[in-house]
């Protein structure tokens, strides 16, 4: 809702602005048409992505899981990812973020690709986790603006926070992902040693 809220200044675009300030210049030579494809395919796989990791509606639709995320993969594949690596390269605030978000567009694509794959090949478990994490990039669409209006807010404003921003709005919460997965299996076996070691008592 935050994402589709700041749309009204973009249709017609508004080059005054905060997104579209000082881009007037080469918006209309090829830009525009990665921003609105970005536009509209950003919100579709956000949408897409909260209904595909819900356990309940794969187990209750399993056939709707299957069509989704086969939609999913091409909205991402063929049209975030490659709008978002077009937007990158005209970041406003220089190189820094638009490595950031060039790396972002790629981890997204690699991340869904690898989903998909995983789901041909049936390996399930490991097919939740690239989608999982695809569904954790595309959510950075988010976690960067809630930084943005956090920082509104407390009055703060310095040039290294936008490409600050560009790198940690994903990589912060796929490290937390990442640490949170790979910590589950190993409590799952400390807490398997630990009963061999000291098995409960019979009554």
């Amino acid at each position: 809702m935050a994402v589709v809220l700041n749309y009204r200044e973009y249709l017609p675009p508004n080059f005054h602005s905060d997104f579209l300030q000082g881009r007037q210049a080469y918006f209309w030579g090829g830009y525009h048409w990665a921003f609105y494809t970005h536009l509209a395919s950003g919100p579709i796989s956000l949408i897409l992505g909260m209904i595909l990791i819900s356990d309940r509606f794969r187990l209750q639709f399993p056939k709707w899981h299957r069509s989704l995320g086969r939609i999913q993969v091409l909205v991402v594949l063929f049209l975030v990812t490659p709008s978002g690596l077009w937007m990158a390269w005209y970041a406003a605030t220089g190189t820094i973020a638009a490595l950031g978000f060039g790396s972002l567009a790629l981890a997204t694509g690699i991340c869904i690709a690898s989903g998909w794959r995983s789901a041909v090949n049936r390996r399930f478990a490991d097919h939740r986790r690239w989608m999982l994490r695809s569904f954790l990039l595309l959510c950075s669409a988010v976690v960067i603006r809630l930084i943005g209006g956090l920082a509104t807010v407390v009055d703060f404003d310095a040039e290294w926070l936008y490409p600050l921003s560009a790198w940690a709005s994903w990589l912060v919460p796929l490290m937390v992902l990442e640490l949170k997965q790979t910590g589950r299996p190993f409590r799952a076996n400390a807490l398997f040693t630990l009963s061999k070691v000291h098995p409960e008592p019979r009554p």
